[in-house]
């Protein structure tokens, strides 16, 4: 089956039913151990990882480690230009359940991006990427610990799926003819609008199919958090991109309220039962008067089409979700992205789940690891049906390579929320109480220990990792 790899005598396979992984108590896991740092954070994240399950399991279940090839690594093995080659793909697809260091992005031939090409070969459609403070932890921000918040993001459509043409190049140019010529021109409300001549063009994808898989996984992730952190929060741009990302945010609003509907409430039908709630005798026109701002001035129809909206309601959810029952409901609402970043800065206490598309998840996850302590402390996850690979979020840096001195939180985090996703909550916990402990007792990396105040002295890679097991 492998050239040039070979699985662990022991162990068994994690295999997958609806979606979730059946785990045995002595699964075999692949890791790609990545390049440049990945030398240092793989043996000090295997180092705390296997720690806690000994500790927290006493033997009854282990964790048999399979190493598997991408990046520079992969090239010394398999040959220039075999930056993921098919035994670590397969190796993935058998085993089901993967964890890898940072990877380095191929110059000169090969794959655009490893860990797009890892996402999209086995359609890995959700980035999970939690953003939680560690108290003692260096922020630029007041109060980081308000920020609490899990960012669902689409892996494989939006303008990720890399479907572009060069400036100048004959597709290009016909494409824009097509569209400057016939599409423009068919769509009245484009009215005189261009395309450049010169411009390179780019396809933004965004299908009903993938936005409302990664909000099902957004929803079934908050009905396993505490009450008063059951929110869903669509981010999108759907004021001006109207058919995608507008798109995006009244599909996942249509599964909610199909699929999810007792589970879910969306904010502007708590609005609705809320006015009602309030003052019980309110009339179908006043509430649609305080749900929507400026209801006097507009037209009679679209006053008319809120107050059905109100009627509708409340025939449908009064009996299930009114007198107060739809406060222990999901809460689904919608941000505006650019919105969004800001919010999470000012109020961050009351967002929890952010479900969005590609490329906004990409900024919002990374400036939200920002906010409480880096992409250093940043865990991520890419998940799909059959398959889940956790990831480092940060990359190689080379020039400390070897050097025992990067801060491997990002690679153990990443295997915390690979235990918890194994339903092996006991062992992430222990990870979590170490780590938290170590930051506190200011028994860590160079690169938080030089923004403490005062800054404390460093302690190296593996030292790290041998402190926060100390603290289990």
């Amino acid at each position: 089956m492998y050239e040039k790899i070979t699985p662990p005598d022991t162990g068994e396979k994690i295999t997958f039913s609806d979606g979730e992984p059946i785990v045995p108590d002595n699964p075999i896991i692949p890791f790609i151990r990545g390049d440049g740092t990945g030398v240092d954070l793989w043996p000090a994240t295997e180092r705390v990882i296997d720690a806690a399950v000994a500790k927290a399991y006493g033997g009854q279940r282990q964790i048999s480690w399979f190493k598997i090839y991408a990046g520079d690594e992969a090239c010394e093995q398999y040959g220039t230009y075999q930056y993921l080659p098919e035994d670590t793909l397969t190796a993935i697809r058998e085993y089901g359940v993967a964890i890898k260091g940072p990877l380095t992005t191929p110059i000169g031939g090969g794959i655009r991006s490893l860990n797009v090409a890892l996402r999209q070969i086995n359609d890995l459609y959700t980035c999970v990427r939690p953003c939680r403070y560690y108290p003692g932890t260096p922020s630029p921000h007041k109060h980081p610990e308000q920020l609490d918040v899990i960012i669902y993001r689409e892996n494989t459509e939006d303008i990720y799926l890399g479907i572009e043409w060069r400036e100048g190049t004959e597709i290009a140019q016909k494409l824009i003819d097509t569209l400057n010529n016939e599409l423009i021109p068919a769509t009245p409300e484009h009215g005189k609008k261009q395309i450049r001549l010169d411009s390179g063009i780019g396809i933004k994808p965004i299908s009903k199919t993938g936005s409302q898989r990664l909000v099902r996984r957004a929803i079934k992730h908050a009905l396993r958090l505490p009450k008063n952190k059951q929110m869903v929060t669509l981010v999108h741009k759907g004021n001006i991109m109207k058919y995608t990302e507008g798109a995006f945010r009244d599909w996942g609003y249509e599964l909610a309220t199909t699929e999810f509907r007792e589970e879910c409430i969306t904010e502007r039908e708590s609005w609705i039962l809320g006015n009602k709630e309030h003052k019980p005798d309110i009339s179908l026109e006043d509430n649609a008067r305080q749900v929507e701002p400026g209801f006097d001035a507009l037209t009679p129809e679209k006053r008319q089409e809120i107050c059905d909206e109100v009627k509708g309601v409340l025939e449908a959810l009064w009996e299930s979700h009114g007198n107060g029952k739809w406060k222990d409901k999901i809460m689904v609402n919608d941000r505006i992205a650019d919105s969004i970043f800001q919010q999470i800065q000012t109020r961050p206490s009351e967002y929890s789940i952010l479900a969005t598309m590609n490329l906004n998840g990409d900024y919002l996850s990374d400036a939200a690891a920002a906010m409480v302590g880096g992409l250093g402390m940043g865990p991520g996850a890419n998940i799909g049906d059959t398959c889940a690979v956790f990831e480092a979020t940060h990359g190689t840096a080379p020039k400390h390579a070897g050097l025992d001195r990067v801060n491997p939180g990002s690679l153990i985090l990443s295997g915390v929320m690979m235990l918890e996703y194994m339903g092996w909550q006991e062992a992430a916990d222990l990870i979590k109480k170490g780590l938290g402990a170590a930051i506190s007792n200011r028994e860590v990396t160079y690169d938080l220990a030089r923004l403490m105040e005062p800054p404390a002295e460093p302690l190296k890679c593996s030292e790290f990792a041998e402190a926060i097991i100390r603290y289990f």
